[in-house]
């Protein structure tokens, strides 16, 4: 993990290879530099040649000498404020993953920045500091287990110097310290969803998760494939009997403190290869479905990161993992599954399988935990995807309080949602005339990703409950700096703030 630390010395007081200095849009070069950079006149004319003015992720970098050696100096710029002159946050996320981004390409094992003053953007500045540094974590993440071409790999940021002034050292660590873990439990998740299926097994995912307990202050338990057929939990199993590979429910939990305490459920979808089972994907759309375990990759990696940070919550991770595969004994279109509850569901199409295992889990939580909200995550839907594109998670809820919980956390942690609607209306759409339930919607109602939360929404009883379908933000999100072809993270940044943050 990238070493951090916090310095209230001048930027230029320490041996880096690498400086950055964010800049606002029409800034002040000559006051600023001469702040910062002594004999900077030179600076001055390459800034003016450059056309450099300091617009949204503008970059600039040059050469400079400082004790007589050869460093990089990186300007980058934030663009202009609009709402009350201020900067949008995001602006500043970008900026610093476009610098960090170019810090690695020069190769430069250290690199010292000068936060920005917290004012600019109208936050405080612990909050400045924690997004430095969980943007900087993910912009220097890169997949590269399976690269074996040296030349291939990229550098590694071992060291980062946030430069501040005194007053505001304290605060800044503090930040620090939170940016790291929330930065850890993403990659951490990138990590397994970018792994290969045939690496990444239910039974692996499983193990990994247990390993990560062992380390943190987390209870878990996990399910068998016999275990689980013994409870009813026939979506899960029902999806796993097409695989070789035996099926897994992952419970991690992190208890509060206070015995009278929240309790809140997250859960999230775990399919670690999905190839449509008997209802064939195509292969165009099958390539990258090791991505269809993101959902519960985000939930054990939210919860270990709670485990460090101690919200004034209980939270209960629920992952139901499985393989969907076709085989003589997968389950076949016409099927009608019985899930944990008791309920069924005609199977009219096996490639909507993720809401079949989310059912059990959903089933599970609500019967053995007094919750006071259930959350659930999931790469569920290509509807939603071509709904928002690849820049909003959906959400979908009739739990107005949890929405605006939820809406908060996503303005605060820089992972977007997008409600969309979810009235009775659609309701219908998911009713069987053989079983309880359906799996797919009538195509006379369409709205694939509302109809799918209808079917969730079903297995929570009157718990206060929201969907967040994740198919378009979990992997190969383009145009955004701190992300890169391959999984996202998506979510976790959302979800540790919810629980952070959690006052109902």
């Amino acid at each position: 993990m990238m070493n951090i630390t916090v310095s209230d010395k001048s930027m230029l007081s320490h041996a880096a290879g690498c400086y950055v200095l964010c800049v606002a849009e029409g800034f002040d070069a000559s006051t600023l530099l001469k702040e910062w950079i002594p004999h900077s006149d030179t600076l001055l004319s390459l800034l003016a040649k450059r056309e450099f003015t300091g617009k949204s992720q503008q970059l600039f970098f040059t050469h400079m000498v400082v004790d007589g050696k050869i460093h990089y100096l990186i300007l980058v710029g934030l663009g202009k404020g609009v709402d009350k002159n201020k900067i949008d946050i995001e602006q500043y996320r970008r900026a610093v993953a476009r610098a960090i981004k170019e810090v690695i390409k020069l190769k430069t094992e250290t690199v010292v920045l000068q936060l920005p003053t917290a004012t600019l953007f109208g936050v405080e500045v612990q909050y400045l500091a924690q997004q430095t540094v969980e943007i900087s974590m993910m912009a220097s993440y890169h997949f590269d287990d399976f690269i074996t071409d040296a030349s291939r790999k990229e550098a590694v940021l071992y060291d980062m110097v946030i430069c501040v002034d005194t007053k505001h050292t304290k605060a800044v660590s503090d930040g620090v310290k939170v940016g790291q873990i929330i930065g850890q439990a993403v990659n951490r998740a990138r990590h397994w969803i970018d792994l290969p299926p045939s690496t990444l097994t239910p039974a692996f995912f499983a193990h990994k998760a247990q390993q990560l307990a062992k380390e943190h202050d987390v209870t878990i338990q996990v399910f068998d494939e016999r275990q689980i057929n013994e409870m009813g939990m026939g979506g899960l199993a029902g999806v796993s009997r097409g695989s070789d590979e035996d099926c897994r429910l992952v419970i991690v939990e992190y208890k509060a403190k206070r015995t009278t305490a929240p309790t809140i459920a997250f859960v999230g979808k775990g399919i670690t290869f999905d190839s449509g089972g008997l209802s064939i994907k195509p292969a165009d759309y099958m390539e990258c479905m090791k991505d269809d375990m993101s959902g519960a990759a985000a939930i054990i990696s939210t919860v270990h990161a709670l485990s460090h940070l101690k919200p004034d919550v209980n939270v209960i991770g629920l992952a139901p993992i499985a393989e969907n595969l076709p085989s003589g004994k997968a389950l076949k279109p016409g099927d009608i599954v019985r899930f944990y509850n008791g309920k069924t569901a005609e199977v009219r199409n096996t490639d909507a399988e993720g809401r079949l295992i989310l059912a059990d889990a959903l089933s599970y939580a609500v019967k053995h935990y007094k919750l006071d909200a259930i959350i659930d995550i999931a790469t569920l839907t290509g509807a939603c995807a071509h709904a928002l594109g690849p820049f909003y998670s959906g959400l979908m809820s009739q739990h107005d309080a949890l929405v605006d919980v939820i809406h908060a956390s996503s303005e605060r942690s820089g992972d977007p949602v997008w409600r969309l609607p979810m009235s009775d209306d659609y309701k219908v759409a998911i009713r069987s005339e053989v079983a309880d339930l359906c799996n797919i919607g009538s195509r006379q109602y369409k709205a694939g990703a509302i109809t799918a939360a209808h079917f969730l929404q079903s297995f929570v009883d009157t718990v206060p409950w929201a969907h967040l379908d994740i198919a378009g933000t979990a992997f190969d999100v383009p145009a955004i700096p701190y992300y890169r072809p391959g999984a996202t993270g998506a979510g976790i940044r959302l979800l540790i703030d919810v629980a952070m943050n959690w006052q109902r």
